[in-house]
């Protein structure tokens, strides 16, 4: 038997960039993507960006315009409300999920703890899934609104902690 050279044959055993392998796992084992096969998941990590912030660099601030969400490839993140702290991430938690469904203002900040490498899911990458993998795009609709009702629970209850009376 010969050996092909054609790129078809060549591609369909070629191994993927184990960055984009983490990549994939990290997003696969989010409540985001819960029932998404890794195949889909791979269409979407090939055009998410990457950016790197330093320590105490913000990442956003409440009232900036939203784009998506971003996971943390590594570092670590607080999201603020004010003087108060509703959640520190670390690597594989998401955030600014609120953005990839509505073009609203950020609710809260994002500040770099420390040294942080994210992974941006982007809105326009998720229209452009949604025209071609409607069904998982639709799950993931689906997910995002669990997702969605439990972060707001957790920050009522970190305001109402807080002593504040005003809720989410």
């Amino acid at each position: 038997m010969t050996k092909r050279s054609s790129s078809l044959w060549s591609n369909l055993f070629r191994k993927r960039n184990p960055v984009t392998e983490h990549i994939i796992e990290m997003w696969s084992t989010t409540p985001l993507f819960r029932d998404i096969p890794k195949r889909e998941i791979l269409q979407l990590v090939c055009d998410m960006p990457s950016r790197s912030y330093a320590e105490n660099e913000y990442i956003f601030h409440a009232g900036d315009q939203g784009a998506g969400a971003a996971i943390i490839l590594s570092g670590k993140v607080q999201i603020r409300s004010g003087d108060v702290l509703l959640a520190e991430l670390t690597e594989g938690d998401f955030f600014g999920e609120i953005a990839l469904v509505l073009d609203v203002p950020r609710t809260a900040d994002a500040i770099a703890v420390m040294d942080t490498e994210l992974i941006f899911f982007l809105r326009p990458e998720l229209e452009d899934w949604l025209s071609r993998s409607p069904y998982f795009a639709g799950r993931l609709g689906s997910n995002l609104a669990y997702v969605l009702a439990q972060r707001l629970i957790q920050a009522n209850k970190a305001l109402e902690q807080a002593g504040h009376t005003e809720q989410l």
